[in-house]
């Protein structure tokens, strides 16, 4: 990467866009559930519900984003589309937090979204929620487009990139969190939604300005089709032997194809996808449609990378409980502090303080000492990484327990004296920290690992986890109250109903503990038994540390 394009000087602009369309949506993703609840007139469950399949949507919709810079738009384009469809989808929120006619009366105890307010509820979440995921698919594989993970140099500054980025969105997130949700909730919602949709005007802008500095790999073709195609062609050569020698299945030689293309080694896992390989000319005279062997080893790597994406699913799960539940347990705590009531939905900024000073010491201090005894260019390897943010996310789940037992013996021996607002900190602080280490961890390994043509795609994949994660806590919910109704001494449900101080949230929440624990028993397998494409650059740099790079 030549000239005056790409490296941080060219990703200094995404970081821009991160940090401030991340201002409305983490304000939105924390305080949400309160708006849904007191000003559009939903129960807690149902609004914790709209909320978690809306987060759900939008980390979805990310794939969808990935898919199309890979293939059809380069990552600005796709970013300023659906930018453009994100700020449509916050001015459709102003305007109906804003319009007395676009909301329920406020005597409404049941089913008040209805009518207009209905319409104009669901098209606006359903706007910000396309136009959001297209964006978080597609920005953070532009910033890392800027770095040649080929240039040992470039490579460190790759692994770089993923902990500045995290630092740019924590950025965003604290003046979300505390100051736009100060707004929302002790001003008006409307004004909260109104400062989030103008900071993003402002981050499209600026991503735009960035375009003489990019660099663009160029498109490919549909990452879903070639994938497909291996699998059919390898379905109807399923008959077929393989050959012995694995120098016999087919490669391309074209030396017109893009430089950006990477040929990938053979390797022996998952060898009935081979049979796609098998070369034209030892088979038939009219052969099928044969696949390379460098795309049959791209499906291989996606394949390799699902046990690891289904071991995340859980830990999001279970911490897109603790985020919303957390938010309802502060409404009942004392939010004051120096004679100013504090938000609880704004409690995240606790641990997001905590991350905008550990990132760069993580990044200053930890990773050149980890790299000084481990040899790989980001210190520990990615799995390693979202390995320490599973650990952590079970302790925070622990920790949450123990404070709502604290919180509800408060609350039920003198109501006019509840604990802190404070006390939250401590389950946020460590949510927070498994968070800067699983998500980053994540969305570098996707990238890292992904085949040429699919990075934004792949590193969407991270987004997906998230996705599952929060579809799936709606039903959790659901299938926790349905079988403690059943099995509990009081016939009641863990966590139903509005009343906190009734339910058995930390038990709940000590569930959630116990399942973190044995999804991250699965993790440490899957992890174990993940082999990491080869890395020249990396085996070059410091021959004596390539095994050690293969172990999670």
């Amino acid at each position: 990467m030549g000239g005056k394009k790409g490296g941080f000087r060219a990703s200094f602009f995404v970081f821009v866009l991160g940090a401030l369309e991340n201002i409305g949506f983490v304000a939105n993703m924390v305080s949400m559930v309160l708006y849904f609840h007191y000003l559009l007139r939903l129960d807690i469950p149902t609004s914790s519900n709209t909320l978690t399949n809306f987060l759900g949507s939008v980390c979805l919709l990310s794939l969808f984003g990935g898919f199309i810079s890979d293939t059809y738009l380069n990552r600005l384009y796709t970013i300023l589309i659906f930018g453009s469809l994100e700020v449509i989808g916050l001015s459709m929120v102003t305007i109906q937090a804003y319009s007395k006619d676009l909301q329920p009366d406020i005597t409404c105890q049941k089913g008040c979204v209805k009518g207009k307010a209905a319409v104009m509820f669901y098209s606006s979440l359903s706007i910000l929620a396309i136009g959001t995921g297209g964006v978080k698919g597609a920005l953070p594989a532009l910033g890392a487009d800027q770095f040649d993970h080929k240039d040992p140099k470039e490579a460190k500054q790759l692994g770089s990139y993923f902990n500045w980025y995290m630092l740019s969105t924590t950025f965003g997130a604290m003046i979300g969190v505390s100051f736009v949700v100060w707004v929302s909730i002790n001003e008006a919602w409307y004004w909260g939604f109104f400062m989030g949709t103008m900071a993003a005007i402002v981050g499209f802008i600026a991503i735009g300005l960035g375009k003489p500095f990019y660099h663009y790999p160029p498109l490919g073709n549909s990452p879903l089709l070639r994938i497909a195609q291996v699998i059919v062609v390898a379905v109807k050569n399923r008959q077929l032997q393989l050959p012995e020698n694995s120098d016999e299945l087919f490669e391309s030689n074209d030396d017109d194809e893009h430089q950006y293309d990477e040929k990938l080694p053979h390797t022996n896992q998952f060898r009935l996808l081979d049979k796609a390989a098998i070369d034209p000319q030892l088979i038939s005279p009219e052969p099928w449609k044969v696949c390379t062997v460098t795309q049959v080893e791209e499906v291989k790597i996606l394949t390799r990378m699902l046990p690891i994406l289904a071991s995340t699913i859980i830990m999001n799960t279970c911490l897109a409980q603790l985020q919303t539940f957390s938010v309802h347990q502060g409404t009942l705590m004392d939010s004051d502090i120096f004679g100013k009531k504090f938000p609880s939905a704004s409690i995240p900024v606790i641990p997001l303080v905590f991350m905008a000073f550990l990132i760069p010491i993580y990044e200053f201090l930890v990773v050149p000492f980890a790299r000084k005894i481990t040899g790989h260019p980001s210190g520990i390897t990615q799995l390693q990484r979202v390995g320490v943010g599973l650990v952590l996310s079970i302790i925070s789940m622990g920790v949450a327990g123990i404070i709502e037992v604290k919180r509800r013996d408060q609350a039920i021996k003198d109501p006019l004296k509840p604990i802190s607002l404070f006390w939250l900190s401590f389950q946020y602080g460590i949510f927070g920290l498994a968070d800067m280490f699983s998500m980053v961890g994540l969305m570098e390994f996707f990238y890292k690992e992904a085949p040429s043509r699919m990075k934004s795609l792949s590193t969407s994949f991270a987004w997906l986890s998230l996705s599952f994660g929060y579809f799936l806590s709606s039903a959790f919910v659901d299938v926790i109250n349905a079988v403690t109704n059943n099995i509990a001494p009081s016939k009641e449900g863990w966590v139903q109903g509005d009343n906190l101080d009734a339910n058995n949230l930390n038990l709940f929440y000590w569930f959630l503990a116990v399942l973190s624990t044995l999804n991250f028993i699965v993790y440490l397998l899957c992890a174990s038994w993940y082999k990491y494409k080869e890395d020249n650059t990396d085996s070059e740099s410091d021959p004596e540390t390539r095994g050690r790079e293969q172990i999670w």
